[in-house]
């Protein structure tokens, strides 16, 4: 006779027991959400990321866009290089690539907490994420491999332009939303990933979007420095929201009881959902977030180089190689086109 199940945990049981065990979930979430991320993926319970093909791979249009961006649907072209990708020992005298192989490393600004974009692996100490991968595409333009010539700086979304701003970094590969008011303070690359804004709360909510909160006492954490914060200030201004440096502070007070939701890409949620088993993301995306890489409003000609870059992953393979190691769909799922190049900003 086999021994008797314990009893199923009630919903309000299971909130307190994750109160609980909230600060011991945290120390190894990360651990737990590298092996449970791909378990998820696999077995089909994580939320399929969305990417935003609009032609096939390595097309391009070239809309007129003026020096000053003012319209956020056509915020996304960007420079178009200047030719093919010059190999590292032809890297055109005096540009801003070649001080960076001078310099020896490339300086990137980069999360350490955003599971399968930009984290930091708890076993080998490293950063790994579809993130990283692009940043180490952009270094092996550079030097030929990207082997020992990177430094990397951990920022929150609120870093990532004052970086770039103040030469600390020459990069950002973070999760980081193209749109207009960003393009008036810095560069972006085209468009590589195609993400949306939705809602994380608990299992046993009652909440079908954001607009469950609109009257609501409960709170809606967010991150400051994010376009998911100017989401809700702009749209939703009636959500309360609970206004945080990093985004993983949002996750400590999910799971501690503190706020009733969490705001933030699709992209950034899927990894929170493979750390909580009393999470899920309800609701359709409410926003548009095409991802570029942050480059100083200065240097146009960095900004071309990694185009070429970017241009180079969508036809070559490499953009589906990182999407199936990095994001690891579903067995069977058929992996998206990566977004496609758009240029025609003036210089």
């Amino acid at each position: 006779m086999s021994a008797p199940h314990p009893p199923a945990l009630s919903a309000r049981a299971a909130r307190a027991v994750r109160r609980r065990v909230a600060a011991k979930m945290l120390t190894v979430a990360v651990a737990v959400g590298v092996a449970a991320g791909a378990a998820a993926c696999s077995a089909g319970s994580g939320p399929k990321l969305p990417s935003r093909p609009t032609a096939a791979a390595g097309t391009t249009a070239a809309p007129a866009v003026p020096a000053t961006c003012t319209n956020d649907a056509q915020t996304v072209a960007s420079y178009r290089p200047s030719g093919p990708l010059p190999a590292p020992d032809a890297l055109p005298a005096g540009s801003y690539m070649a001080k960076i192989k001078q310099r020896g490393r490339l300086n990137v600004a980069v999360s350490a907490d955003t599971l399968l974009f930009s984290f930091r692996n708890p076993v080998t100490g490293t950063l790994e994420g579809f993130d990283v991968e692009m940043a180490k595409l952009v270094a092996a333009a550079i030097f030929g491999t990207s082997d020992g010539h990177i430094s990397y700086k951990v920022v929150n979304y609120a870093q990532r332009i004052p970086s770039l701003q103040d030469g600390s970094v020459d990069l950002v590969a973070d999760v980081m939303t193209i749109n207009c008011a960003r393009w008036k303070q810095i560069n972006f690359s085209t468009e590589y990933y195609h993400a949306g804004q939705k809602l994380l709360v608990a299992t046993d909510s009652e909440a079908t979007g954001i607009k469950s909160f609109e009257k609501s006492d409960q709170q809606v954490c967010v991150a400051t420095g994010s376009t998911n914060l100017d989401e809700l200030k702009a749209n939703y201004p009636q959500v309360k929201r609970r206004e945080v440096g990093d985004v993983s502070d949002c996750m400590v007070l999910f799971q501690q009881g503190e706020v009733a939701a969490v705001t933030g890409d699709d992209t950034v949620l899927a990894g929170f959902l493979a750390q909580d088993p009393y999470a899920k993301i309800v609701g359709s995306a409410f926003t548009s977030e095409p991802y570029g890489l942050g480059i100083a409003k200065p240097n146009v000609d960095f900004t071309k180089f990694v185009n070429a870059v970017v241009q180079k992953a969508r036809t070559d393979g490499t953009w589906r190689r990182f999407y199936t190691e990095q994001i690891k769909p579903k067995p069977g799922e058929k992996i998206p086109s990566p977004p496609p190049a758009l240029y025609g900003r003036n210089e």
